[in-house]
């Protein structure tokens, strides 16, 4: 068994505290009683997240917390002490971030992010802002793909990603093309692998699937309402900020649609036909 994963573990013995789990190599872990449902019996697997106690025990939990090792995620300040600051990840029991693993101070009731990290002399699970020494250079040719992303700090440049927990990422402003948070997931596209590893990332398709998504969704919204208040000769912020999409791509569609005689373009809207 492994500390902050999840274990498919199988039950030894039920007893007053609880159940006992064993992995293949014969070791127990206490799955306490308030986690045991009827179903849970001798001999049947059940899957648990694993980490010590306030009292170094290691124990079983089958509730999910936020964060498993090596994830990356924003966890909201509950408290500071002398020996570090805690955070919320879900449990009964807070994850300690130690002052030497923060980056900044940390204001309570505030979110910052954060990944689990393990350590070998202790063989205790802490959380950590060090965040960018886990990231790796990308080597995989991931150019156009569809990725997972969690969206980060804003920068002059544009708004940090991390993409599929371990690459870094940055959305240039221009390929803001609606409004994000941090701490939101959500899918993005490679534009570029840069020779550094750092990936250049776009919110929207990097192909022709683009053009007909937002075709599809154009034409979507006047079919529920046959008239839009944007134009070829729309600002583009305000393209971008009410159909999440570029100037650009907006008038590949509604070029398509006209083309189609789906629509009638005038100055200052377009129409249903």
């Amino acid at each position: 068994m492994q500390l902050g994963r999840i274990n498919r573990l199988t039950i030894a013995r039920l007893t007053a505290p609880g159940a006992y789990l064993f992995d293949l190599q014969g070791n127990e872990v206490l799955l306490p009683k308030k986690y045991l449902l009827p179903e849970h019996i001798e001999g049947a697997e059940v899957s648990v997240f694993v980490f010590k106690d306030s009292e170094n025990r290691i124990v079983a939990t089958t509730e999910i917390p936020h964060i498993l090792l090596g994830d990356f995620t924003y966890l909201k300040v509950i408290h500071n002490n002398p020996f570090g600051t805690f955070v919320d990840w879900g449990l009964d029991k807070d994850l300690m971030v130690p002052y030497g693993e923060q980056t900044h101070k940390l204001e309570e009731g505030e979110i910052y992010l954060f990944t689990l990290r393990y350590d070998n002399a202790t063989d205790r699970l802490f959380g950590s802002m060090r965040v960018n020494k886990l990231l790796e250079p990308c080597i995989e040719d991931i150019a156009n793909k569809e990725v997972d992303l969690l969206i980060c700090e804003p920068t002059k440049l544009g708004r940090n990603v991390i993409v599929n927990n371990r690459y870094a990422g940055l959305i240039f402003q221009n390929e803001l093309t609606k409004s994000i948070s941090r701490g939101e997931r959500l899918k993005g596209y490679v534009r570029t692998v840069r020779t550094d590893g750092k990936l250049d990332i776009s919110l929207e398709p990097t192909s022709f699937e683009k053009y007909d998504q937002a075709t599809e969704k154009i034409y979507a919204l006047l079919k529920s309402n046959p008239r839009l208040e944007f134009s070829d000769k729309s600002d583009p912020e305000e393209i971008r900020k009410h159909l999440g999409m570029s100037k650009k791509t907006f008038k590949q569609a509604i070029g398509k649609l006209f083309r189609w005689k789906k629509i009638s373009i005038f100055p200052n809207h377009i129409e249903l036909k």
